[in-house]
């Protein structure tokens, strides 16, 4: 981040309470600059019920806001991450789909809702991302990938609209995160040490079925060996899985892959194997693609389906202005319907978009 990128402009930085947007506050404060800080609130009410760590975050952000001499002031979105985040989320796993709150909260909250109540005032709106950006010869921005592929956070933000990716802001995006952790330890930070977040986006240390259950209960029904038709077992839900799942399955006699899920009667079909060939799939179709910068058609990309340092190449078969066939040059293990293809150029360097898979 230079002076160049944000002379003359207003900006918001929003605070979490992690290193990393701890890291941009210093990145600002080191240029001799104090830009307004925002910590959004988007927890649970009953946070003793729910073990939420969002009263330890805010207290982290405090802290760093304090010692670089920056306003910090409270954004309340819970609201808005219940009603559309959460929204979302359950519609999408009561229809048998593996969806991705984090994807959504970018769009909908972090540069969505907080634009329309406070973000609307500032031209640029950082935050501690792992990605970058970069102006093409035309003047339109393009996000482009962190040079750290493990902590890369492209794929989180391939959903955000064109007018929030103009406002975006990552000044740590060109690092690497140990470089960040050093920086931390340099500086002092309160939460130099700190472990990252595991959970979903601001909501700490919930766990993804549990909130979950909190919405849709539980709605036990059988478990099917795929090959044989036979049944192994009971589940407690269907939206309690995902294709391709091969961890707490409980199930005796494994190891079990989930393969399918069958809504309309409430069955889960899994194989029996430590890598079974039904688990990977090489084709599979994308619509609804969500264009980041401009829209094009290209053919020979890179992709990932899941938060991984991994980018396949593939072949686009476009049947529709936002609709394709992937054709992967290698068989991709866990293919399910709802989840986001990212795609980015053969480089894998710009992200163009993304758009739901629809197998």
């Amino acid at each position: 981040m230079d002076l160049n990128e944000i002379d003359n402009k207003r900006v918001a930085v929003l605070l979490s309470g992690g290193v990393d947007s701890s890291v941009v506050v210093y990145e600002f404060a080191r240029l001799g600059l104090h830009p307004d800080c925002f910590y959004i609130k988007i927890g649970p009410e009953e946070e003793e019920e729910w073990d939420c760590s969002s009263e330890e975050d805010l207290e982290m952000a405090t802290a760093v806001a304090h010692k670089y001499g920056c306003r910090l002031e409270v954004i309340d979105c819970h609201q808005e991450y219940w009603d559309q985040v959460t929204a979302y989320t359950m519609e999408k796993v009561r229809a048998g789909y593996t969806p991705n709150p984090d994807v959504m909260c970018n769009r909908l909250i972090k540069f969505g809702a907080f634009d329309q109540k406070c973000g609307h005032d500032y031209d640029l709106i950082a935050t501690g991302h792992y990605a970058q950006t970069e102006m093409d010869a035309e003047g339109r921005k393009w996000l482009c990938t962190s040079p750290d592929p493990v902590k890369d956070q492209t794929d989180f933000l391939a959903q955000i609209y064109d007018w929030q990716l103009r406002k975006a802001l990552f000044p740590i995006g060109h690092y690497m995160k140990d470089e960040v952790r050093e920086m931390a330890e340099r500086e002092h930070l309160v939460n130099a040490r700190r472990k990252d977040s595991q959970g979903i986006c601001f909501l700490g240390k919930i766990n993804y079925n549990d909130y979950i259950r909190r919405y849709l209960g539980e709605q036990p029904g059988d478990v099917v060996e795929q090959e044989t038709g036979r049944r192994i077992g009971e589940h407690r839900g269907l939206w309690f899985h995902t294709i391709g799942q091969r961890k707490g399955m409980g199930f005796s006699g494994g190891p079990w892959f989930v393969v399918k899920k069958d809504v309309l009667q409430n069955i889960l079909y899994v194989s029996h194997g430590y890598d079974p060939a039904s688990a990977y799939q090489s084709d599979f179709p994308v619509h609804d693609f969500h264009f980041l910068t401009q829209a094009l058609t290209p053919t020979e990309v890179t992709f990932k389906i899941r938060h991984t340092p991994d980018y396949h190449p593939a072949r686009l078969e476009w049947t529709s202005p936002n609709s394709f066939i992937v054709h992967s040059q290698v068989a991709i293990h866990g293919v399910a319907p709802g989840q986001f293809c990212v795609v980015y150029d053969s480089d894998h360097h710009r992200c163009l978009g993304s758009g739901e898979i629809t197998v």
